[in-house]
Parts: C-alpha cells; structure tokens; sequence
C-alpha cells in the first residue's frame, strides 16, 4: 500500500474517532477483602452494590458498585483473586474523586465507622474548593470534593504522567477526548490536565493526569488495572489507537464464554484501557 494511502486511513479512522459514541464505563482495581470494600463503599461512601460475579473456575469475583445504573454512570469494578491479600499500589496511581455536597459529613461519618482519614477538611492550598482525603481499606486513596448535586458523583481518577502533553495529544487523537483544563502550580510543582468525554468537568467524570516536574516515570505496582471505555466499533477503535502511535494489547475481538466485544491498548506510560462495544455491554447488563 502506498505511503499516501496508508496516510488518508489513518486520517479518517482518527477522524471517526471524534465522531464514536465514547463513555467512560468503569474503573478496575484489584482490593484485598472484597466485603469490607464493598461495606466501605456503601456505608461510607454513599455508593450502591449493582452486581457481584464469582468466577471459581478462573478464582476471582468481581463487583460493581456506583452513584447510578451501569448504563448511564461511571462506576468501580473492584476484582477479588482468591487468596490474595495484599496489593502493591506503586506511585503512579493517585487517586479517585467523588463528588459530595458536605465533605466534612462525609469526613466523620468515616471517622465513625473506623475509617482512615489521611486529609481533614479544608480549602485546595491556593483555591476555595473544599477537599478531604480517605482511604478504603485496601489503601486507595479518595479525593472528596465539595460540590452541588452533580450526575456524576464518581468524578475523578487521577494518574500520573511522565509527558503531560505527551498524554493529552494521545487521548484527544487515540480516544476522542476534550482537555476540560489545565492548571500548572509552580509553587507546588505539578501540572495536571483534566480531560473527559463530557462539556462540563462538574457534570462528567474525567481523568486526572498529573505531572510532577522533573518525574517522568513511576511504579505502577500491581493493584490499580484500568479504565473502560464504551465504543460503537472495537475494531476501528484498535486501528485509531495504532494510527495515534499507541499499543494495542489485546486485538479485537469477543471475550471467550461471555462474547463482548473488547480491545485493550496502553497509553505512552503504560496507563491501560478496554475498549467495550456499546450493544455488547448493554447487553452483559440484561
């Protein structure tokens, strides 16, 4: 195929890719004790358990737990492996937003049940936006940030990046997302962009990419896995990623048992995702 062809392909799948019916689906991470997370979540945090899976034959069990049905909100898909009782977060993961309307209500009723408060409640240092840090139990950390209602409660995760514009070029090219904003702290050293698939960064869930100066790579550990992201094509979604220069780590094609659709692909540190075909998961939800 000729260098000009070959070139006019890759410009129309990146062109379709701002035209896919994207959505961030879910988050993955790996937890320790499955029912004292799922306690945590639903007693603390205000979330709802949505579904449980057990999977004997491959030895884990998945659960779903968020704000709001699967079919319109983000939320968590927490996976217990068998006998596994500790994880390694590493350095590269941050942490996970939530949008609450009283943090320091959300604070002592964590207090109350035993939980780990590693931020009291205040003001962003240089801002006005009331913040708090807890950690569930297997060590995740959990941004709570004080907002109005919003229809996205699980609002943030936030990772962090050796390239910062690196990052954004490849998830507005590969995966059709808009840069909502971008702060840079010198006083703090740190940049971070927020980028998302809605218009509004207090509507929608986004990704936090963070970059430290002078960091340009982490240790990612074994616990935190990856994002999933809804598509209309995994197909074209696997060649829009090539074409943006990025790895694909898993061709399309249907999981085995379950037959949805996927594609999994790392971003330029190493970041995964899952591309899910939207009909497909739809109908994993039935």
């Amino acid at each position: 195929m000729a260098a000009a062809e070959t070139a006019t392909i890759q410009s129309n799948i990146l062109e379709w890719v701002k035209r896919d019916n994207r959505r961030l689906l879910h988050v993955v991470y790996r937890v320790a004790d499955l029912e004292k997370t799922i306690k945590f979540y639903t007693e603390c945090l205000g979330m709802k358990l949505l579904r449980k899976r057990d999977i004997p034959e491959e030895k884990y069990t998945n659960a779903f737990l968020g704000y709001g049905p699967e079919n319109s909100h983000f939320v968590v898909e927490l996976t217990y492996n068998y006998g596994v009782e500790e994880y390694d977060i590493g350095e590269g993961f941050g942490h996970f937003g939530i949008a609450v309307e009283d943090v320091q209500k959300v604070v002592d009723l964590v207090k109350a049940k035993g939980g780990k408060v590693t931020r009291e409640p205040g003001p962003v240092k240089g801002g006005k936006s009331v913040i708090a840090f807890v950690e569930d139990p297997t060590g995740y950390k959990f941004e709570l940030i004080q907002r109005e209602p919003t229809p996205e409660p699980l609002c943030q995760v936030m990772l962090r990046v050796g390239d910062l514009d690196r990052s954004i070029a490849f998830y507005e090219t590969a995966f059709g997302m808009k840069l909502l904003r971008k702060i840079d702290n010198p006083d703090y050293k740190y940049t971070l962009a927020m980028i998302g698939y809605g218009e509004e960064e207090k509507k929608t869930t986004v990704l936090e990419l963070t970059y430290n100066y002078g960091v340009t790579e982490y240790t990612k550990g074994n616990a935190y896995a990856q994002v999933a992201v809804g598509t209309d094509d995994v197909f074209k979604t696997a060649a829009a990623v090539k074409a943006a220069g990025g790895k694909v780590t898993r061709e399309p094609g249907p999981l085995p048992g379950i037959n949805t659709k996927i594609t999994a692909c790392l971003d330029p540190d190493g970041w995964k995702s899952v591309f899910v075909d939207n009909v497909d998961f739809l109908n994993e939800l039935e």
